[in-house]
């Protein structure tokens, strides 16, 4: 499977959201391909904040924004309509 330039990701993150507001997302495909876009944002926040958090030698600082990404993965996986049937990460 190729991975999607970034201009087959933007027109179809469009049309996605086309789909969801003109209500035609019978399928569900644009909110899974909204979500997930939205998911895997919040999942490469994670990784380079541990990334500068093991750089930047451990600092508080650091370490606060770590905590601050991981949290805010975990606040959009309770916050999702299916939340009832997951564990918390």
């Amino acid at each position: 499977m190729g991975v999607p330039s970034e201009q087959e990701l933007a027109h179809a993150l469009t049309v996605a959201a086309q789909l969801r507001e003109q209500d035609q997302d019978f399928d569900g495909l644009g909110k899974c391909l909204l979500n997930q876009h939205y998911q895997l944002q919040l999942a490469q926040k994670v990784v380079l904040a541990a990334k500068h958090y093991l750089r930047s030698g451990q600092g508080t600082r650091e370490h606060s924004q770590l905590v601050k990404a991981i949290e805010q993965v975990e606040q959009h996986a309770l916050n999702s309509t299916d939340s009832l049937n997951r564990r918390p990460l």
